[in-house]
């Protein structure tokens, strides 16, 4: 009989989560849907159109939301102006990956004064700095193979009194390659720096940290 009513409650729980989960779901999958419309209204009313695709806006933006369903990727946000269309979309890639350049940069800098600061001489805090600069260059060209294009949008725009576009990216990074780049970058960096070989196996469990890429 004990064994018999132990079993309901497990069924009863497991039926409570399934419930509880469904309706996480459902929720989640009207607040994306909310997210998607209001996002979509936006580019229409400020004159945004999809650059580089034959794709609709509206698609994109969808599949644009199912990559990042995917918890393993990280969004990069880019903008610029130019008044050639081509070099505009150029200077975007050139933007996305300056920009987790410096945010992986930053990242390790951070790590670096707050768990190693009080074992760090001035001399050597010092030496890192120069690191940083390397390893943020490092990082900026290997990322930048890895880094895909997901939409971009323009509009006109003035530049100088001339005619102009105005452009706008996001890219989807894979958080595994994302890593491996990374590691790259900071192997070509430490090559030059006696410190960031002196402290590698430290340096390098924060350059595996991954983190989210902020607009």
């Amino acid at each position: 009989m004990k064994k018999v009513v132990l079993a309901l409650v497990a069924i009863m729980i497991c039926a409570v989560s399934f419930d509880a989960s469904a309706q996480n779901n459902k929720a989640l999958e009207k607040a994306l849907k909310k997210e998607y419309k209001k996002k979509l209204k936006e580019y229409q009313k400020e004159g945004w159109m999809i650059y580089g695709s034959s794709r609709t806006l509206e698609v994109a933006l969808l599949k644009h939301y199912e990559s990042l369903n995917n918890e393993d990727v990280r969004e990069i946000f880019a903008t610029t102006t130019s008044t050639s269309q081509n070099i505009g979309s150029d200077k975007l890639e050139m933007n996305a990956s300056t920009k987790y350049a410096k945010q992986a940069g930053m990242r390790v800098k951070g790590r670096i004064v707050e768990d190693m600061g009080s074992v760090i001489s001035t001399e050597e805090a010092e030496e890192f700095e120069h690191f940083y600069e390397a390893y943020e260059a490092a990082v900026d060209k290997e990322i930048r193979g890895e880094i895909k294009l997901s939409y971009a949008l323009y509009r006109p725009t003035t530049i100088a009194g001339k005619k102009g576009y105005e452009f706008r990216a996001y890219y989807i990074v894979d958080e595994e390659s994302a890593t491996k780049a990374r590691i790259r970058a900071f192997q070509n960096a430490a090559r030059e720096s006696e410190v960031a070989q002196k402290y590698a196996e430290k340096v390098s469990d924060f350059i595996k940290d991954g983190f989210p890429v902020s607009e």
